[in-house]
């Protein structure tokens, strides 16, 4: 799925339980395990000292000193290349729509399948997010940021092309940037070119960004049983 080595950080104050992600990972060839930390605050500081970067890190919310949340909160200023993904026991909607609002793009149960993880690792990698169907049908029925919520005055469809339209539809479908040129029989630099230009459109941050607000505001038809 992946042409190169997906570089992971753990953070989790179980040691027992970090150190069962880091055996069940690392069978995997695919992810490396650069470190793992007890919390918040000893993430940062060996993120400061470490000469290569994690791709994603894995975090839970419920930690001492510096939890999840907040740790998230300092991760997106300081690291913004850095993927999130947030693990917990918490599977509630406040907390899943406050962690997609901070701009975790994956977020698992911490009684999630070994292949659920893997596989949220390898997509968010590949693709920028990976929601599972729970999270998206939340997403989908207008849960995140309600008040924020853009209605059809401020945000016109036919701000969108055609193409950027059908772009879209294929992101939330959760293609790659080479799945999406295919399908459309296009670029990939094409295919960057027109997410770039919806991005821009609509003054969000990152891929997991457009998706959420593509289904906030029904952007695109798509039901979610149709999600790989």
């Amino acid at each position: 799925m992946t042409s190169k080595t997906i570089k992971i950080a753990l953070v989790d104050d179980e040691l027992l339980f970090r150190q069962g992600l880091k055996s069940i990972l690392g069978l995997d060839e695919e992810i490396e395990i650069l470190f793992d930390a007890s919390d918040g605050n000893d993430l940062l500081k060996q993120l400061k000292t470490e000469t290569v970067l994690p791709d994603i890190i894995v975090t839970d919310l419920n930690m001492p000193n510096l939890n999840g949340v907040e740790t998230t909160k300092i991760l997106r200023s300081d690291y913004p290349n850095i993927k999130i993904i947030a693990l917990t026991s918490y599977f509630s909607k406040p907390f899943i729509v406050n962690m997609i609002s901070l701009g975790a793009v994956g977020y698992l149960a911490k009684n999630s399948t070994p292949e659920l993880m893997i596989t949220t690792i390898k997509k968010v990698y590949e693709v920028g997010f990976y929601y599972d169907q729970q999270v998206m049908r939340q997403i989908q029925d207008g849960l995140l940021n309600p008040t924020q919520k853009l209605t059809r005055s401020k945000f016109d469809n036919a701000y969108l092309t055609r193409r950027e339209k059908e772009v879209l539809e294929l992101i939330c479908k959760e293609y790659s940037t080479n799945e999406v040129a295919e399908a459309l029989s296009i670029s990939p630099r094409t295919v960057e070119g027109h997410r770039n230009n919806l991005i821009l459109k609509t003054g969000v941050k990152n891929i997991a960004g457009l998706v959420v607000f593509a289904l906030s505001n029904n952007l695109v038809s798509i039901k979610i049983n149709t999600f790989k």
